[in-house]
């Protein structure tokens, strides 16, 4: 009898997969490689992506608990959550989410996850591009390479207290960031949304 599991990413835009018109982003990526894995018969998973362009992780917390509900599948779930570009986002000289409060709301979002879930992947906040750092962009928003790595290390240091997978896509793109990400420099390209999805396939590969 086959398993039927399903996967729930939850994010931003960069979940959503914006800015990829080739691909759809990574979590489409893997949507069409789980589903090809199914049809050569492997167990089935079932990819939601829950992906809502420019939330942080005060919208998360509000939504989570609804959208586990509705989604939970009798052999199991897995859940990614992915957060950070948003929060650590400055307008008008105010984080729209400060570290404490990201790492409480990070926190939150796990112990919802947990009475669905034993498989929680918690996914790292991607480089930008360095001519947007310290920059006001169109959106009126304001990012700093630093807080990028402040922000990392809470999501890093959380992952290991709370035994979880913590997934390591900052180091992977940002050698060569200034070509995998798209023209506004926060999101990636279709190359770049292809190797995020390079880079979680083998985690998906354990439930198919």
């Amino acid at each position: 009898m086959k398993k039927m599991r399903y996967g729930l990413f939850f994010g931003d835009s960069i979940t959503y997969g914006e800015y990829d018109g080739v691909f759809g982003g990574w979590v489409d990526i893997l949507k069409r490689y789980a589903l090809q894995q199914f049809h050569e018969g492997k167990d089935e998973l079932i990819l939601f992506n829950l992906g809502i362009g420019g939330e942080t992780t005060e919208g998360l917390i509000k939504r989570i608990p609804h959208e586990l509900s509705a989604r939970n599948a009798a052999d199991g779930n897995i859940v990614f959550i992915a957060y950070g570009a948003n929060d650590l986002a400055a307008k008008e000289g105010e984080k729209l989410v400060k570290p404490e409060q990201f790492k409480s709301n990070i926190l939150t979002a796990i112990q919802h996850a947990k009475q669905f879930s034993q498989d929680i992947y918690l996914v790292s906040i991607l480089p930008f591009s360095s001519k947007l750092d310290g920059v006001v962009s169109a959106t009126g928003k304001m990012r700093k390479s630093n807080d990028v790595l402040l922000y990392n290390q809470i999501l890093q240091d959380i992952a290991i207290d709370n035994a979880l997978t913590y997934v390591d896509f900052y180091t992977a793109l940002l050698e060569d960031k200034e070509i995998l990400l798209s023209g506004d420099g926060v999101h990636p390209n279709e190359k770049g949304y292809g190797m995020m999805a390079e880079i979680v396939i083998p985690i998906i590969e354990k439930y198919l």
